[in-house]
């Protein structure tokens, strides 16, 4: 018969999940070393997970959970190894790990691991984001594995983020998993000639990540910080790895720069406070400080600056400016004149757009904007009826405005940016001079 559930017991189960969300890329990390098996890997993770459930609202949370999760999923993954039909090199490495583990076996469960595995944590987590963004997989593929295994989202808030049936990303997990185990895909971060093409496309995961906690793509709340922490620790992880790779440091600069806005961006009710409107004083001064540094040593490397130093360099232009007034929008928009040289997308164009919107008016972004409508990849994308919408207030055009922010509205995702989106709707008002369209539809 099972146990009623007592006050004490819910909150055990609480504190659980709030250490599991802590500590469970370190153990799938740690346990995927052991197996070379990502899948079975986060198997084993979830039996430790289901163990804490069942013995700590009985025994009390250990002094150490994160040790205890470790050990718990450790013993599942030599188990399930003692069981396989193991080639020599195998069988090496299980009774390495066997050996360790009666050196802890004398111990209290739970209690603090060899500190060598402590050292190795670091190295082990950027070797399981190497393996989730192996180039083998497809992007989509690479994103929503590395989200799950490395940004412990749940499928469901994976498929909400991406406006994708459940099912869709699901199924999609299971098989970048399954063909990372059948590639044989060692768990370590690649040198030399095979970490360029491995590089790429892990820098371009880890800033969907950040970007997904910057600015959630669905869902009730407008930011997930937790999300952006976790990208920045890795980004920062990744440049001490890596020292001499300029889109490294320029792509922590980037992140540093950006989470130095996040208590910014919202008030105390969770709706977001555009940049204009933002307390810069609520700026985060020490991690401004830190991504200057790391855009100073993106650009003392001497390679042409690429993707993330260029929109770090954009960045540090808000980040210098006292306030919204004083921005250097000139050249902000010459960066992004050259970011469309180095990464060509309409996205970019279209923030190239804006930066002219501020620097030389609304009527030079208008064409710029009007020029993308019909970009296929922006089909959808509620940003591009905003910023028309945006433009065309400023130059009187309340009703068209009101239309555009109407459509974003209707294309939003996220609950919180939909609200704002309508509440710009609202402000608009009609003039006389809005009953003529400032340009056709078609240009």
């Amino acid at each position: 018969m099972r146990k009623p559930e007592t006050p004490a017991a819910n909150e055990t189960a609480r504190a659980v999940a709030a250490i599991w969300r802590i500590e469970s890329v370190k153990v799938v990390a740690h346990v995927a070393r052991i197996t070379r098996d990502l899948g079975l890997a986060e198997d084993c993770a979830q039996d430790a997970l289901v163990a804490a459930l069942e013995h700590w609202p009985e025994l009390g949370i250990p002094e150490r959970p994160g040790a205890w999760l470790m050990t718990a999923a450790k013993r599942r993954a030599l188990d399930h190894l003692r069981h396989r039909t193991l080639a020599a090199a195998q069988h090496e490495r299980l009774g390495h790990e066997a050996d360790l583990q009666q050196q802890i076996a004398a111990r209290e469960f739970g209690e603090m691991l060899d500190a060598r595995l402590d050292d190795a944590i670091g190295d082990e987590i950027l070797a399981l984001v190497f393996t989730a963004c192996h180039p083998l997989l497809a992007p989509e593929a690479r994103a929503a594995l590395t989200l799950k295994v490395v940004g412990g989202l749940s499928t469901h808030e994976i498929a909400r983020a991406y406006l994708k049936p459940e099912p869709t990303i699901a199924q999609r997990i299971v098989r970048a998993k399954r063909a990372l185990a059948a590639a044989h895909v060692p768990f370590e971060v690649p040198c030399g000639r095979e970490l360029a093409p491995r590089l790429a496309s892990v820098l371009e995961v880890l800033y969907l990540m950040f970007n997904e906690g910057y600015a959630a793509s669905a869902g009730p709340e407008w930011m997930r910080p937790a999300l952006c922490e976790e990208a920045l620790r890795l980004a920062r992880a990744l440049a001490a790895r890596l020292p001499g790779e300029s889109e490294v440091h320029g792509l922590q600069a980037l992140m540093e720069l950006q989470a130095s806005r996040l208590a910014a961006r919202a008030d105390a009710r969770g709706d977001p406070i555009l940049l204009a409107d933002q307390d810069r004083g609520r700026w985060d001064r020490l991690l401004i400080r830190r991504g200057l540094a790391a855009l100073d040593r993106a650009h003392s490397s001497g390679a042409a600056p690429g993707s993330y130093a260029l929109q770090a360099a954009i960045a540090a232009c808000h980040a210098r400016a006292a306030d919204f007034a004083g921005t250097d929008w000139p050249r902000i928009a010459a960066l992004y004149d050259a970011l469309l040289q180095v990464s060509p997308s309409p996205v970019v164009a279209l923030n190239h757009a804006v930066a002219v919107g501020m620097a030389y008016g609304p009527a030079a972004a208008l064409e710029l904007v009007n020029a993308l409508r019909a970009a296929p990849e922006l089909v959808g994308y509620h940003l591009l009826p905003a910023v028309r919408g945006d433009l065309l207030e400023k130059m009187g055009e309340g009703r068209a405005a009101r239309a555009e922010f109407e459509r974003a509205a209707d294309l939003a995702g996220n609950a919180r940016e939909r609200a704002l989106l309508q509440a710009r709707a609202r402000k608009c008002h009609a003039t006389d001079a809005s009953a003529a369209p400032v340009v056709s539809p078609g240009r």
